[in-house]
């Protein structure tokens, strides 16, 4: 993770959206002739970030409960409290489709401006089949009209919602039995999807572990690829089910276990951190990524962007959050943010570095040293945003 690859006097060669030279100016010149040159001067050129876990479609915010933490409620009182992921429920519900696609919009163009190419969201402030499937819609709609490409993630598995607080398991029902197809069928008639997952939040006063394992094994049964929310804040042993379970990621990660940690590092899932939801919360605790790293495992970083935990836009900022207090290297963290990123969200293959065969999805830094990006925070160093090629965002 400590190897970015840096190109010095580089160039690339881009067709149809799609990377087919990469190397030394002088060879990539020789090679190929083109009649559409732009010219970095000395600056960097990086591929786009690869944002990996957000909840960026939800109604209203939660900026009350900002107060209340500061106050000293913890996330879990303030969800027990009916606050929380309920709140956003409650506003999402009464949303129509036009609004959750208008407010998430702008969210997505913050994002870009940030040097996001590619954005993994999820549902989950739904919590009934019609705004679970509201939500998709709206994600699908995003996918279509946006330049940031979209990866679906269904997480009926968010929460309980009130009306299922005293039978929880008749909810989790709902999700295996109904939601799930629902949200199968509908996503199969998604040409411009390239991939989809489903999820699960297993935590204290949320799913538990067989509760997590009914619909993981549920969503596996039906074609979903697997995320996970997992040791958050307590360790109810997920991660070693949705490890063995082929899981592309596992998130969070702030109490995991010495033994998962060797099983992740023994596996193809990536373990994905959200450092700024630590920040938000005002902790000194972190996960242990540097521990995750030196043990072999592949940590990606993201910013977790949602309306109570991580109302943080900024995947620099979760960057340079990342090597202060969880030591990545920038190299580590940058890594964390494109390549190994990409695998989270199962596009290894196609994003996340700058190789041919890949999408032209390349970022041009107002800097001469890629480590900028985590070495300053609360600025935005991105000067160009380029999607299979072509200039979709500029810094005026």
């Amino acid at each position: 993770m400590q190897d970015v690859g840096i190109v010095e006097n580089g160039a690339v060669a881009v067709k149809n959206g799609e990377i087919v030279g990469v190397g030394k100016a002088e060879d990539i010149f020789e090679k190929f002739e083109s009649e559409n040159i732009f010219d970095a001067g000395q600056k960097v050129v990086t591929p786009g970030f690869v944002e990996c876990h957000t909840h960026i479609v939800f109604a209203g915010d939660r900026i009350n409960e900002f107060e209340l933490r500061i106050k000293g409620a913890s996330y879990m009182e303030i969800m027990e409290a009916g606050g929380g992921i309920v709140s956003t429920v409650e506003k999402t519900r009464k949303a129509s489709l036009d609004e959750l696609i208008e407010q998430s919009y702008k969210r997505l163009d913050q994002l870009l401006a940030l040097g996001v190419t590619t954005c993994e969201i999820k549902t989950g402030y739904g919590l009934n089949t019609e705004t679970e499937l509201k939500m998709l819609e709206a994600i699908f709609e995003l996918d279509k009209i946006h330049s940031i490409d979209l990866i679906p993630t269904f997480l009926a598995a968010h929460a309980f919602p009130a009306e299922y607080k005293d039978k929880p398991d008749k909810y989790v029902d709902l999700i295996c039995n109904e939601m799930l197809p629902k949200a199968k069928e509908i996503i199969n008639y998604q040409l411009s999807i390239i991939n989809y997952f489903a999820d699960v939040f297993c935590e204290k006063n949320a799913f538990d572990l067989e509760q997590s394992k009914r619909v993981l094994t549920a969503a596996k049964n039906l074609g979903f690829k697997l995320k996970a929310h997992v040791d958050e804040f307590t360790n109810l042993g997920c991660a070693r089910f949705a490890i063995e379970s082929g899981a592309t990621s596992i998130d969070h990660l702030d109490a995991i276990s010495d033994e998962e940690i060797a099983l992740l590092a023994d596996s193809e899932t990536i373990g994905v951190i959200t450092p700024t939801v630590n920040f938000n919360f005002g902790s000194t605790e972190f996960a242990d990524a540097r521990k995750m790293i030196d043990a072999g495992c592949a940590i990606a970083v993201s910013t977790d962007f949602n309306p109570g935990s991580a109302p943080c836009p900024s995947l620099p900022n979760a960057m340079a959050i990342a090597c202060r207090y969880q030591k990545l290297l920038p190299s580590e963290a940058f890594n964390g943010a494109t390549i190994n990123a990409a695998f989270a969200v199962g596009l290894g293959e196609k994003i996340g570095s700058i190789e041919v065969g890949k999408q032209a999805d390349l970022l041009v830094l107002d800097a001469t040293d890629y480590r900028k990006t985590a070495y300053e925070f609360g600025g935005n160093c991105i000067e160009k945003v380029l999607k299979k090629g072509k200039i979709v965002y500029e810094k005026c």
